[in-house]
C-alpha cells in the first residue's frame, strides 16, 4: 500500500478495494510508528484526518469523487490551516492557531484530500538543510546522519519515508527541488504566480512559490492540477487558464532540444554526481532528445543577488512579528521597546536573525542603491540569459545540487558554504521560471536529483519530460534501504 502512487491509490479507492478511512489510518499508524526517526512532522492531525476521510468515503459512495478524493497528504507548516497550529517551525509562531485556510490547503481539501498533518521545515523557510527548525532538525530517511535538504525537508523526508503519499512544499531559492533531490523524490516549483500564495506565510514575496512534492511526475501533475489557478486574494496570482497537466504526459520526446548550461557542469560539481547526471542525459538521448551546449553567463551572480534580495524582503515581511498582535511575547516587558526587542530576540532563531540584519542593512539609507537596486539589475540579467537560452532549446537540464546530502552539522558554522548548496536552483526563482527535480540515481547509497527548467508556464512540458524518463527508469520507485 505504501508503495502505491496517487493514481494507483485513486484506482483502489474508486474500486472500493480500500476505504479512505482505512488508508488514512494506515498512514497515521505508520507516522506514529516511524515518524520520530526523521522528525518530519511538527503536528499530526489524527481526528481531523479521520473526519475528512469519512467525508471522502461518502463522496466516493455517492459517485461524486474526483481523482484525489480520499488520498492522504501532508502540508508544509508554512501554510495556514484553519484551527490547526501553523508554526513555520519557529518559536515565534509556536502558539499560533491559524483562523483560515491557505488557498492551497483550501483547494486540495475541496478536491477531497485528507490532511495527515503539518511537516517540519527550516524556520520561516530560511535554510538549505532543515537544521534551523525550532523543533529540531529533520533527518534524511536514506541516512539519518545526513540532512534532507531545506526548507521543505520535512515534506521531502515524509514522502521518501512513505509516511505520506504526497506533500506540499514551497520554493524560494530551491526549497522544493533541493530537498527533493537529496531525498530521492519528485519536486516541482511552478512558474511564479501559477499557484496562489494566499495564506502561505511570506519569506521573500517576489520569490516564494508553492508546489507539489510526490513520488512521480504523474503524481505531481495530479496535485498541481488541483493547486494551480488564479486567486483574486493574491495580487501576484496570474489570471491564466490551467491546462490539463496529465494530457501531455505520454507525448514523445523525439526532437526535444535539451540545453546544458556549461556553468552547471564546472569544478563546483562533485564528480560522482556529475556521472549520474550524464547517465540520465544519455537516457534522454536514447528517448530521442538532442542535447545542446548553452551558456547562462550571469548564473554565477545568482547567489549574491539572491542573498541581497531575499533577506531584504524577509526583513520587511518579518517586521510584523513584534509580540503585540500574535505569536511569541516575552515575559514582563518593561516598555514597548523592550517588548519589541526581547520578543523578537527570543522568538527568532539565529539564521532568521542573520537574514533580517542583512536585509535591514541592504535597505538602509546609503546602501539601498549600492546593494538592493544593483541586485535587482542582476536579476534582470539572469532573466535575460534564460530568455535567450529558450530561443535555442525546449528545456534546460543539469544537477539540482552540487553533491549528495551532507552530514548534519557539517555546514552550520559556515553559512556561505550552506548558501552555495542552492547554487543551481536560485537563478530559477530570480527569473520566476518553473523547475523540478527528479530522481536520477545514487552515489554511495544517497539519491541524486536531475533538475529540469522550463519556460514560463511550461509545467506541462516539464511533467511530460520527467514522466517519459520515469517510464524507462525506476529511480523514483526506490525507497530508503533499497538503493
Amino acid at each position: 500500500m505504501f508503495e502505491k502512487t496517487l493514481s494507483e491509490l485513486s484506482q483502489a479507492l474508486h474500486a472500493k478495494k480500500i476505504s479512505s478511512v482505512e488508508l488514512t489510518q494506515a498512514y497515521l499508524d505508520r507516522i506514529e510508528r516511524l515518524g520520530e526517526q526523521s522528525n518530519s512532522f511538527i503536528t499530526v492531525t489524527v481526528e481531523q484526518a479521520l473526519v475528512q476521510a469519512r467525508a471522502a468515503d461518502q463522496r466516493i459512495a455517492a459517485g461524486e469523487a474526483g481523482p484525489l478524493t480520499g488520498i492522504p497528504l501532508a502540508h508544509k507548516d508554512i501554510f495556514c490551516t484553519d484551527g490547526v497550529r501553523t508554526s513555520c517551525a519557529s518559536r515565534m509562531l509556536d502558539n499560533f492557531i491559524a483562523p483560515y485556510d491557505a488557498t492551497v490547503v483550501e483547494r486540495l481539501a475541496a478536491a477531497g484530500m485528507v490532511m495527515l498533518g503539518k511537516t517540519n521545515m527550516d524556520e520561516f523557510a530560511m535554510g538549505s538543510s532543515n537544521e534551523t527548525s525550532y523543533y529540531g532538525p529533520v533527518r534524511n530517511p536514506w541516512d539519518p546522519e545526513r540532512v534532507p535538504g531545506g526548507s521543505s525537508g520535512g515534506s521531502a523526508a515524509a514522502v521518501a519515508a512513505r509516511l505520506t503519499p504526497a506533500a506540499t512544499g514551497t520554493d524560494t531559492g530551491g526549497s522544493i527541488r533541493q530537498p527533493a533531490a537529496l531525498c530521492g523524490i519528485t519536486g516541482l516549483k511552478p512558474t511564479y504566480g501559477r499557484v496562489s500564495r494566499y495564506g502561505m506565510i511570506a519569506f521573500a514575496s517576489s520569490l516564494d512559490q508553492a508546489g507539489p512534492m510526490t513520488r512521480s511526475a504523474e503524481d505531481a501533475a495530479l496535485l498541481l492540477q488541483a493547486m494551480a489557478g488564479f486567486d483574486p486574494r493574491d495580487s501576484t496570482s496570474i489570471d491564466r487558464p490551467v491546462p490539463d497537466y496529465r494530457a501531455s504526459l505520454e507525448h514523445s520526446l523525439a526532437g526535444l532540444k535539451i540545453g546544458l548550461p556549461r556553468e552547471y557542469f564546472d569544478q563546483g560539481l562533485d564528480a560522482a554526481t556529475a556521472a549520474v547526471i550524464e547517465a540520465a542525459l544519455d537516457q534522454y538521448r536514447r528517448l530521442g532528445a538532442e542535447t545542446v551546449d548553452i551558456s547562462l553567463p550571469n548564473s554565477g551572480l545568482s547567489v549574491p543577488a539572491y542573498y541581497v534580495i531575499a533577506p531584504s524582503e524577509c526583513s520587511s515581511n518579518l517586521s510584523r512579528y513584534d509580540g503585540v498582535r500574535f505569536g511569541y511575547r516575552c515575559e514582563a516587558p518593561r516598555d514597548l521597546e523592550d517588548l519589541y526587542k526581547r520578543s523578537r530576540g527570543e522568538g527568532f532563531g539565529a539564521e532568521v536573525k542573520r537574514r533580517i540584519m542583512v536585509g535591514t542593512y541592504a535597505l538602509s539609507a546609503g546602501y539601498y542603491d549600492a546593494y538592493y537596486i544593483k541586485a535587482q539589475k542582476i536579476r534582470q540579467l539572469i532573466s535575460a540569459d534564460f530568455r535567450r537560452a529558450f530561443e535555442q532549446v525546449d528545456v534546460i537540464m543539469g544537477p539540482a545540487t552540487p553533491s549528495t546530502a551532507f552530514r548534519l552539522g557539517e555546514k552550520t558554522d559556515d553559512p556561505v558554504s550552506m548558501y552555495l548548496s542552492d547554487i543551481y536552483t536560485i537563478a530559477v526563482n530570480l527569473a520566476g521560471l518553473p523547475g523540478m527535480s527528479i530522481p536520477a540515481g545514487f552515489v554511495d547509497g544517497l539519491p541524486v536529483g536531475l533538475q529540469l527548467i522550463g519556460g514560463y508556464f511550461q509545467e506541462a512540458r516539464l511533467l511530460n519530460v520527467a514522466h517519459q524518463y520515469q517510464q524507462v527508469t525506476d529511480w523514483h520507485r526506490r525507497a530508503p534501504g533499497e538503493a
